[in-house]
């Protein structure tokens, strides 16, 4: 049973032709820094670009995705007709209105604040009032959510809650909370800013309430690739997840330690006290338990499938795994930029070696490697996954997707890992152009136009996979195998407190609170902070 196909394949298009639009403005942005590009007389125009592309990749795109995954994994999960699906069409159509609306002042130039909400530099309003509608159709889809495993739950009050409706949950709680922190500073600080009501803003309150969500928003992103890992990749490669508990643990462990540490992007700001970011920092490294976890539990489901395929000894099995089978390409490459995006991480939560690095391309690279490499590339196998029972029949080209995830994976390391080097050599981010003839910026070229020829592969391998899904069409009489999600190798009870969550959302409360509670109403209660707006664009 499946019965929101129109709904889940509205939400897919709309995200995946979006991301194109966005791959190609990031691969101009990549030449216009180059040395391959000549002067560019009108900065603005790459602004232009790189608020476009940072505001569809960070909202526009893991939005849809996750609202149209959520309600497939509704249906499929629960084996039940999804409730409110009239809401759900209003809060689809309220993303793709907000998205015209957000998109239609920074193509006129009204807009070219980035995606970061940070002030003074403010927007046109109706930038604003589009990802306001943004975020209002995805919290129709948080409401959803929780409604259907209510009801679900209701009447089935003995059964534990399946894995992937369990992160799927996890995922809409998550997002419901972090973006409180920016809808807090649009509505409060920026709309008042922007409608011409007040000259001057609060910056640092702003960029405090900012960081409530500018880091915890990665793991709302995450979320459908780790519901991925656990619920898809164990059964799509024949093997078993070796741990149903683990992957529960590791969905609760992220709604706790991923709000309370957005302050460790603001190292750099005086507003903000000392020991507060300490205790930001610690946090962020607390973070990174779920994701061992994760990485721990899907490499020993990969073993199983490896030892169930006749694989031998210690590593021997390595070698009877599926390499010939997309999924595994997959979560092999998501692992590797994982783990390299995550080893720069480190560096970024640092208290104190986040001063080398802060604010140059070093950053830039540690996020691509994080988003856009192992969080995307999960995106096209739940897309490849769900593309048969969304189109009964559909079946993408096994040769073309392996095709298109090597280009993604060498594309993305060929992009980010120059960025780094450049990090190191001191190069900013959000920079439109350079003379590289001056002796000190020489070095770097080399590394900028090879960052430019990965990008380059980026663009191809995502223009191929919207080939792939608009040619695997359907047979119009055709009818969807069942679909079936990874089998744990034991299949018992759980505990309770991860089959609910109202523990783990008290503790997400509770310590976003304790983190954020001091700061906010000691910024919010100091006079004359505020700073006179610059309204980007001329007059409104």
């Amino acid at each position: 049973m499946f019965l929101a196909r129109r709904l889940v394949l509205a939400h897919f298009w709309v995200a995946f032709v979006a991301f194109a639009v966005a791959l190609v403005l990031g691969e101009w942005q990549m030449v216009v820094r180059s040395p391959q590009s000549p002067w560019v007389n009108n900065p603005e125009l790459y602004y232009r670009s790189v608020t476009a592309h940072g505001t569809v990749m960070g909202y526009v795109l893991p939005t849809l995705v996750a609202m149209g995954f959520g309600y497939a994994l509704t249906e499929l999960s629960l084996k039940r007709a999804l409730l409110g699906v009239r809401w759900a069409w209003t809060g689809f159509w309220l993303v793709v209105v907000g998205t015209v609306m957000a998109a239609t002042p920074v193509a006129l130039g009204k807009a070219s604040v980035l995606y970061t909400f940070y002030p003074p530099m403010i927007a046109n309003v109706f930038y604003y009032l589009g990802i306001v509608l943004v975020v209002v159709g995805s919290w129709i889809w948080v409401g959803l959510t929780s409604w259907n495993l209510h009801r679900w739950k209701k009447d089935h009050p003995d059964e534990k809650i399946p894995l992937a409706m369990f992160g799927n949950a996890a995922g809409a709680y998550l997002w419901a909370w972090t973006s409180l922190g920016a809808a807090s500073e649009i509505l409060l600080l920026i709309l008042p800013a922007a409608f011409g009501w007040k000259d001057t803003i609060d910056a640092g309150l702003s960029r405090v309430l900012f960081s409530w969500t500018l880091h915890a928003i990665v793991y709302f992103w995450l979320m459908p690739a780790y519901i991925a890992f656990y619920a898809i990749i164990p059964r799509a490669i024949g093997g078993r997840l070796y741990s149903d508990t683990m992957g529960r643990v590791a969905f609760v462990l992220f709604l706790v330690f991923s709000m309370p540490i957005g302050i460790h992007h603001l190292f750099a700001d005086p507003q903000v006290g000392a020991g507060f970011k300490f205790v930001h920092a610690v946090f962020t490294a607390m973070v990174s338990v779920p994701t061992l976890l994760t990485v721990f539990t899907i490499c020993a489901s990969v073993e199983i499938a490896a030892r169930l395929r006749g694989g031998r000894g210690a590593f021997g099995w390595v070698k009877a795994l599926p390499w010939d089978n997309p999924y595994m390409l997959a979560v092999t490459f998501s692992f590797i930029m994982l783990g390299f995006g995550g080893a720069g991480g480190i560096i970024n939560m640092s208290y104190q070696l986040n001063e080398t690095v802060h604010n140059t391309q070093w950053i830039t690279g540690h996020f691509h490697l994080i988003f856009a490499g192992a969080i995307v590339i999960m995106y096209f196998v739940i897309a490849y996954d769900l593309w048969p029972q969304l189109l009964p029949g559909a079946r993408p080209s096994v040769r073309l997707v392996k095709w298109q995830l090597w280009l993604w994976f060498v594309g993305m390391m060929v992009t980010t890992i120059p960025w780094h080097f450049t990090g190191l050599l001191g190069m900013p981010r959000r920079m439109a152009y350079f003379d590289y003839s001056h002796p000190a910026l020489q070095p770097q070229a080399i590394t900028v136009t090879i960052s430019s020829m990965g990008g380059l592969l980026l663009v191809i391998s995502g223009l191929m996979f919207l080939w792939i899904l608009a040619t695997a069409r359907g047979k119009p009489a055709a009818t969807a195998l069942p679909y079936t999600f990874s089998t744990p190798v034991h299949a018992g009870p759980v505990p309770k407190a991860l089959n609910g969550f109202t523990l783990w959302i008290a503790l997400m409360v509770a310590l976003t609170v304790v983190n954020y509670g001091f700061p906010i109403v000691q910024l919010a209660m100091i006079e004359e902070t505020s700073v006179p707006v610059v309204r980007v664009g001329g007059p409104r």
